[in-house]
């Protein structure tokens, strides 16, 4: 993880300062670096032996980024991993095209692995991700969204990624395709867990723990599954404050739709289906040799649902 910060900051290097200084804040401000230690170690329990890994971790990492610059600006956030957002710090406009430098360097350096396997993989995924964020946003404010509808925005919006950077150490090792499968769905299940916990965070964490404003989801409007199963479950009264809640977003319901989770067990239940998605992924590791990779991807798993940050 070391080498690859190392080549994070290379790799980052602009001549422009301003350039220089957004992306620095955003890479130095922690993060917890899931994807691109995915990319390490399926390489790694795949039998990959060399260095190129760490180069596409670093573009997994920098997709990543700049879909959390753009992300924060729409959402119009302030406080991301308990510091200013890049926005709040700069303004919109450098937070925007910094986020399209970070995406154009991201696919120089994946030009440079001269594997049409791997550019199609992450082309793929960066295509993806922006439909996911369409999704998102003509949801927001839609308290008639179903499980399925949430479920398909995750899987488009996060899962993809971990999806991508699963399959990229595969194909770096050179597996079988059934193998790289078996990977890709890891990832995807992983990702779905993680942003499932996401979401419980967002009415259950800690502002301190979880390094953003608790309650950002529903003054944005964003029907997460929480808040669908508290519709689904509750009263007619819950339902009502919910669905008001989700439709003219702020944070004025947010004490009555935190009762409403709280009575209808929201919490618990979202919970449990993260933990599914963690199993299928456990499950999914199956196929593979013993290796302190592997044993990595189970503690990743297990982390995905554990974490309160």
């Amino acid at each position: 993880m070391k080498a690859l910060d190392a080549v994070i900051r290379d790799r980052l290097y602009s001549d422009v300062v301003l350039i220089r200084q957004v992306a620095e804040y955003i890479i130095g401000s922690g993060g917890k670096r899931l994807r691109p230690a995915m990319v390490l170690f399926t390489a790694g329990a795949a039998g990959y032996r060399g260095d190129y890994h760490r180069e596409l971790a670093a573009v997994v990492e920098f997709i990543h980024t700049a879909t959390l610059l753009h992300d924060d600006v729409v959402d119009e956030s302030e406080l991301r991993r308990g510091n200013k957002t890049a926005n709040a710090m700069f303004g919109n406009a450098a937070s925007v095209l910094v986020g399209d430098f970070l995406y154009s360097r991201a696919f120089q350096m994946m030009v440079g692995a001269d594997n049409m396997k791997v550019m199609r993989v992450l082309a793929d995924a960066t295509n993806v991700i922006a439909e996911g964020e369409v999704l998102q946003l003509l949801n927001c404010h839609n308290a008639d969204v179903e499980v399925e509808d949430y479920l398909k925005v995750i899987r488009y919006k996060t899962a993809k990624l971990f999806e991508a950077a699963a399959r990229l150490g595969g194909i770096l090792g050179g597996v079988s395709p059934e193998l790289e499968e078996s990977l890709a769905a890891f990832g995807m299940h992983i990702g779905t867990a993680f942003q499932l916990i996401d979401d419980v965070l967002d009415y259950s964490g800690e502002e301190a723990a979880t390094g953003k404003h608790i309650g950002d989801d529903l003054a944005e409007g964003k029907p997460t599954l929480p808040l669908i199963h508290a519709m689904k479950y509750g009263s007619p009264e819950h339902a009502t404050c919910v669905r008001n809640a989700i439709e003219n977003g702020g944070r004025d319901d947010f004490p009555a739709v935190l009762e409403a989770i709280r009575v209808t067990g929201a919490i618990e239940a979202t919970r449990k289906v993260a933990e599914a998605e963690a199993q299928l992924a456990l499950n999914a590791l199956n196929q593979l040799s013993p290796s302190i990779f592997k044993d990595s991807l189970i503690q990743l798993s297990l982390f995905a649902v554990a974490r309160k940050y």
